[in-house]
């Protein structure tokens, strides 16, 4: 089995995001920490997290996936962008031990002409800083597509990173299908072969949680964009053979598809009848 939501605003707050994973048909959901944009995250409200775990467990939830904001670039060249990252980067684990024990998603970042080695020097840095060996969130860092100077383009610039950071054991990793197909991992002819050449490189261990995504291009394109669900150039039959895989199983899938609510309900309903 998997568990299986998609994004939901956090707008109008953590009981309502439950809540709205349930009438979509899902038990997960990702919601961003804070604007996609950056800027101030909104107060917590005690109670109205207390309420959102009680939904939970009442419901059988899997883990939370909670996402960073795309502004969150911890290998810029520029310093000052580079530590407004990283401030968010503290704010957001702190915020997340109101939600003990879920996964913390972001985007490696870009090393914007520093090369790779660069990138991967800052970001484990910034990690080095603020993981806690006490914290109870596990960081997940996502499978990038490699457009522009993006840093997580291969399951090697993943491993770099983890082998920098010292509290390690709190790292995981977010495989997106649409970004390692762009990337050039084709998951359509040889899937096996990719989450082989994943477990040689990072271990399976850490693939912690999976965003289902189909692709608007070819393999290798390195552009990331997401396609719904059988309408890109991955497909129905190969994302339901990953959704299936039994190295796979467990993990929350998070889709990150185009859609409204009356499209994600049809995709987690589509995926339900997968694992029949």
């Amino acid at each position: 089995m998997i568990h299986i939501g998609n994004h939901v605003s956090s707008s109008a707050g953590f009981l309502a995001m439950g809540n709205k994973a349930l009438e979509l048909g899902g038990d997960t959901f990702a919601f961003f920490t804070r604007n996609p944009r950056g800027g101030k995250a909104k107060d917590i409200d005690e109670h109205d997290v207390n309420e959102l775990l009680s939904l939970m467990k009442e419901n059988n939830f899997g883990l939370l996936v909670a996402h960073a904001p795309y502004t969150m670039n911890l290998c810029a060249a520029k310093e000052d962008i580079r530590e407004f990252a990283e401030n968010m980067l503290a704010d957001d684990l702190d915020r997340m031990e109101y939600l003990p024990g879920n996964y913390y998603n972001f985007h490696p970042g870009s090393h914007v002409g520093q090369g790779a080695e660069a990138g991967t020097d800052f970001i484990a840095g910034a990690l080095n800083r603020h993981l806690k060996a006490d914290q109870t969130t596990t960081v997940l860092l996502e499978t990038m597509a490699g457009k522009g100077s993006e840093v997580g383009r291969t399951f090697e610039e993943l491993r770099d990173i983890i082998d920098k950071v010292d509290h390690n054991e709190k790292l995981g990793v977010c495989f997106d299908t649409c970004h390692v197909w762009d990337a050039g991992y084709d998951i359509v002819n040889d899937l096996d072969g990719v989450l082989e050449d994943f477990d040689h490189v990072i271990g399976l261990d850490r693939l912690k949680a999976v965003h289902l995504n189909d692709s608007m291009n070819t393999c290798g394109s390195h552009k990331d964009r997401h396609q719904k669900i059988g309408q890109g150039e991955i497909g129905e039959e190969a994302l339901r053979r990953v959704v299936t895989h039994p190295a796979l199983q467990g993990k929350p899938f998070i889709l990150e598809t185009p859609n409204d609510d009356k499209g994600y309900t049809r995709e987690i309903a589509m995926i339900r009848e997968w694992m029949k």
